[in-house]
């Protein structure tokens, strides 16, 4: 069953994050400043309609191991990702 990033998250610690709806020129700022938001045991649940592979390596390289990252959907057309805050 595919996950469906416009149903709110009923997961105490887990914030949606549906970048489809954020303009191109403000996303990864955007993203960048919800994950600094996010406290330790907290959760992104980050959808996109592509595989931002980019992205995820500028995450890495700034956050480190503080933030953990796991694919829930890999879909054509459907990514969903949980960041997870771990420090």
């Amino acid at each position: 069953m595919p996950h469906d990033c416009a149903r709110p998250l009923t997961d105490a610690g887990t914030y949606a994050f549906d970048a489809r709806g954020v303009a191109k020129r403000f996303r990864h700022a955007a993203i960048f400043g919800a994950l600094s938001a996010l406290m330790p045991g907290e959760t992104m649940r980050f959808c996109n309609d592509h595989d931002p592979i980019p992205l995820l390596h500028q995450i890495g390289d700034h956050f480190g191991d503080k933030i953990k990252m796991a694919y829930i959907s890999r879909e054509p057309g459907e990514i969903v990702i949980d960041f997870l805050v771990t420090a």
